[in-house]
């Protein structure tokens, strides 16, 4: 069920048994390399090690966490492409789900798309038609000046050469994971509020002017930055460092090494705080 490929340095865990390329079984990887461990502690990297050890195999604790990863990633694959283009046995489900017969097509459409994340807020829904350069608001719920800089927010985001994929390629089914998990989060605090900027080295959450939550997709996780001062966390867990005085491709000051769901979990509290300081 496992392929692990090392050089006694880096080792590479596969899960085989999945029907895909190659590259796309790549699990996780993990490096003792303290130059090419991406900043993982001690700590986080002897976990990773522990995972394939004859005690861990023994109880399937890798299997469980491979099957629930690539089962997900399946899963949220399949989703994407039905709420994409939603067949009409879907949109009549909804529609009777929700026990709203007027609702049309269109409406339950840009609906999921809203749901799901599948348009960045600021952009116009499915079938609204608005003209080059117009803002889809009517001009009297904007004053000039707001408007202006909304229209600068969205050409730059329409603009920008970089999205998800470049992100995700290339990485382990693991960071992708975690990278998922991350934005779930992050849109969930206000869907209509926010939006995402796709950087060269980065994907910013921004809540109006302000971003509040900054991620760059390893191949062993995620490292995440908050405009938080790190004096003022009261017992910050092992993952988080100031990096006041340190360079970094994100916004703020604190910074979070995350290599698991668990260390995610733990983090959401001091994301949620970064996102309540921008409100």
């Amino acid at each position: 069920m496992w392929c692990i490929l090392t050089n006694g340095i880096k080792w590479r865990v596969y899960r085989s048994i999945e029907k895909c390329a190659a590259p796309d079984k790549l699990m996780y990887e993990v490096s003792l390399d303290p130059e090419a461990s991406e900043g993982m502690t001690v700590e986080q990297i002897a976990r990773r090690m522990w995972r394939f050890s004859r005690e861990e195999m023994a109880k399937g604790s890798l299997d469980a966490l491979g099957e629930q990863t690539f089962t997900d990633g399946k899963v949220r694959k399949a989703l994407q492409a039905l709420l994409s283009d939603p067949p009409r046995q879907l949109l009549n489900l909804v529609r009777k789900a929700g026990a709203d017969q007027n609702l049309t097509t269109q409406q339950i459409k840009a609906s999921l798309m809203r749901i799901t994340g599948e348009v960045n807020p600021g952009q116009p829904p499915t079938g609204a038609a608005v003209a080059p350069g117009a803002s889809s608001l009517s001009p009297s719920a904007r004053s000039r000046g707001a408007k202006q800089a909304w229209e600068t927010r969205r050409a730059a985001r329409s603009e920008s050469p970089y999205d998800e994929a470049h992100h995700l390629a290339g990485k382990p089914q693991e960071a992708v994971a975690l990278f998922k998990a991350l934005d779930r989060i992050c849109m969930s605090f206000a869907p209509s509020d926010l939006s995402r900027r796709y950087l060269a080295k980065s994907v910013n959450y921004d809540h109006g002017k302000r971003c509040f939550c900054s991620v760059h997709v390893l191949q062993t996780g995620l490292r995440i930055w908050l405009p938080l001062k790190c004096g003022h966390i009261e017992n910050p867990p092992a993952f988080a460092r100031d990096v006041s005085n340190i360079g970094h491709w994100g916004t703020g000051d604190v910074e979070l090494r995350i290599s698991n769901r668990a260390e995610l979990d733990m983090a959401a509290d001091l994301i949620r705080r970064s996102f309540e300081s921008t409100r």
